[in-house]
């Protein structure tokens, strides 16, 4: 898990007006960094010159320098239109220091309108990097975002690049690969180019889109890492339906000694969310055309440290994020499949059994840790899809030793009695319980199978609760508004300023309110916006509370689960603030997902979905420190349970 974060300062370089070359745009930076700080080189729109391209200004390319990665100075044009082949624009450099030169590869324009016959790669050169004295054109076919490795490989040198990035017939889709060379000048050939081309496929990197609909392009120039080269790359979803295209930013881990060969890669970890990536040039993009390692990274330091990614926002404005370098490459580690967790081998630890309550399926824990041993509240479903509130529970936290047969809970108000069809889903659905003084509180979905779902909550004494005398619950009390879809009610464990906070999910997002009672019949009446999808990455069309939130060193760790656009249930993590509403981080991937035959198969294929957690001191697990267990139900017919490492969790939040 790994939680990508924005520097506090985006913009890092926005357009100047007092200066004609670049007072429109300024963006894409390639960065490298030297013993002074960090030189940056940039897109730079012009003003539009009336007499030779009134449509809109040339772009060139700038430097500039900063001592602290964030505040730039001697800002300067460096490379501008000046050959036939880049008479239109020059765009997007890519520059790497090698061998004791500068190379800046970029985007040549050399016709207008754009298209795929005048879109081209071309490359500058110089001893200095505010000086370039030479140019080549390096493509004579459509091609783009070329970068060379910044040292040989194999003794060869590695130039990456993207070919055919605007459609043709011919091709229609681009292809990110390789070109190799002893000397750098073979690159200057066009008798080279016209040898590789008609071998493209066998220099080709594995395919990176996940949908034929889908367009990538190389981003930044790759680092070397203990595992292989990390490289950070532009993802674009629906990129043929402007209405519906999503720029995001992903990362891949390739192979050290053979780049070509694809190790594992990551899913979109950053998409237009702030105010300077959705307003702009062109609005909602985040473009990555830069990456370094972070003052405190080296590597020869086992790759910790942040990983810096530097990025185009809105075609407008340059803007910088990072990541902690080793919770990338952990994730990114093919050999740790279940990423965080860790399943417990007796999983599934809960299936349905019988012809009673819960004959059809058992899913969606609630879990509590009273006196030593765990009580799991489980969602219990008959063959009439009617939902009870069964009870397990267990002394080690993963193994059985309890499991009552009567549920704890049934549907006792008009509000969650079934009142549709009589095979319809009913009752009380979704437990999550904590614990206030010495009251349980037992938040729920209530559902007649004709109205919306609602959220209601019941209580308990623990006193009670630990003597059975499960008759003893309140009477349910509604929580959400009348004729609201308003669903996955948890409340936080601990009261503020005397009032309980309630998170609630309207539609797709996570909210809350703050409530003085739960017996009164007040409902929430507003949304506190705490968490919503992001679109385009795994949690896009719907997020929702899992655990209540567990209290670590002052703040609060919220598991969340998330919907992707397919449809699959995962589940992420984010760090709330004291005050339970202030996120303060969340991970830009998820931590868990399905993986295995029982959370892929069952009544809803594809899903995780939890409910519970505890904290328990370490066993015999390894996970080291404090251990999170969390509850789930996979594919909404069975329960697992998971453990992870509370403190490596919260770390990677941190």
């Amino acid at each position: 898990m790994f939680v990508i974060r924005r520097e506090e300062h985006n913009p890092i370089l926005a357009p100047q007006r007092e200066r004609p070359w670049e007072a429109v745009a300024t963006y894409n930076p390639s960065a490298v960094k030297t013993k002074d700080g960090v030189r940056i080189f940039y897109r730079a729109i012009g003003n539009p010159d009336a007499l030779q391209t009134p449509h809109a200004g040339l772009s060139s390319i700038g430097t500039a320098m900063s001592n602290d990665g964030v505040h730039f100075h001697s800002r300067q044009q460096v490379i501008h239109a000046s050959e036939e082949w880049d008479r239109f624009g020059c765009e997007d450099p890519r520059v790497t220091f090698f061998e004791g030169r500068w190379y800046c590869f970029y985007t040549a324009l050399g016709g207008y309108p754009f298209g795929p016959d005048n879109i081209k790669v071309a490359v500058a050169v110089g001893d200095e990097p505010d000086n370039f004295t030479e140019r080549h054109l390096i493509t004579p076919f459509n091609a783009k975002a070329a970068t060379l490795f910044p040292e040989r490989i194999n003794g060869d040198i590695v130039l990456l690049l993207t070919a055919h990035t605007d459609y043709t017939d011919a091709h229609p889709r681009p292809t990110i690969a390789l070109a190799r060379a002893k000397r750098i000048e073979d690159f200057f050939n066009p008798g080279y180019w016209q040898d590789w081309h008609e071998h493209l496929a066998d220099h080709a990197l594995q395919e990176l889109r996940r949908e034929d609909k889908d367009h990538v392009e190389v981003g930044a120039t790759p680092l070397l890492t203990e595992h292989g080269w990390l490289l950070i790359y532009s993802y674009i979803q629906n990129y043929y339906d402007s209405g519906k295209r999503i720029f995001s930013v992903e990362a891949a881990l390739l192979a050290r000694n053979n780049p070509q060969k694809l190790i594992s890669r990551t899913e979109s970890i950053l998409v237009p969310q702030e105010f300077y990536e959705e307003y702009g040039l062109v609005p909602n993009i985040v473009f990555p055309s830069g990456a370094t390692l972070g003052p405190s990274t080296s590597l020869g330091t086992g790759d910790r440290g942040r990983l810096e990614i530097w990025y185009g926002a809105a075609d407008t404005v340059c803007a910088k994020a990072s990541v902690k370098l080793h919770d990338l490459l952990r994730t990114l580690d093919p050999e740790r499949p279940a990423r965080t967790f860790i399943r417990a081998k007796e999983n599934p630890i809960l299936a349905p059994r019988g012809e009673n309550f819960e004959s059809r399926a058992v899913l969606n824990p609630a879990a509590i840790d009273i006196g030593g041993s765990v009580y799991i509240l489980y969602r219990a479903m008959d063959s009439s899809n009617t939902s009870t509130i069964g009870l397990a529970v267990s002394k080690d936290g993963v193994h059985i030793d309890e499991r009552l047969a009567e549920p704890i809970y049934k549907p006792r108000a008009d509000f969650e009695q079934k009142r549709g069809s009589p095979n319809g889903n009913s009752g009380c659905e979704d437990p999550r319980v904590v614990r206030i003084g010495n009251q349980l509180h037992m938040t729920y979905t209530a559902y007649d199978g004709v109205h919306v779902p609602s959220g209601a909550v019941a209580s308990i004494g623990v006193d009670d609760f630990l003597a059975r005398r499960f008759d003893m619950w309140s009477a349910p009390s509604l929580l959400t508004p009348e004729n609201v879809d308003d669903k996955d009610l948890a409340l936080l464990p601990e009261k503020i300023k005397g009032n309980y906070l309630l998170y609630h999910r309207i539609n797709n997002r996570i909210c809350a309110d703050l409530l003085p009672d739960l017996t009164s019949g007040k409902r929430v009446t507003k949304c506190i916006e705490i968490m919503s999808p992001r679109r385009g990455m795994w949690d896009y069309e719907k997020v929702g509370i899992a655990a209540p939130p567990i209290k670590v060193a002052g703040k609060w760790l919220l598991i969340y689960h998330g919907v992707s656009r397919h449809g699959k249930y995962r589940l992420g993590a984010a760090l709330l603030a004291q005050d339970g509403t202030t996120v303060l981080s969340r991970t830009a991937d998820h931590v868990f997902e399905p993986l295995e035959k029982y959370e892929m198969e069952g009544e809803v294929a594809n899903v995780v979905f939890s409910c519970g957690a505890v904290v328990r001191p370490s066993t015999s697990l390894g996970t080291g420190g404090d251990t999170l267990f969390f509850y789930y139900g996979g594919a909404d017919k069975v329960v697992g349970v998971a453990t992870a490492s509370l403190s490596r969790i919260v770390d990677a939040l941190s």
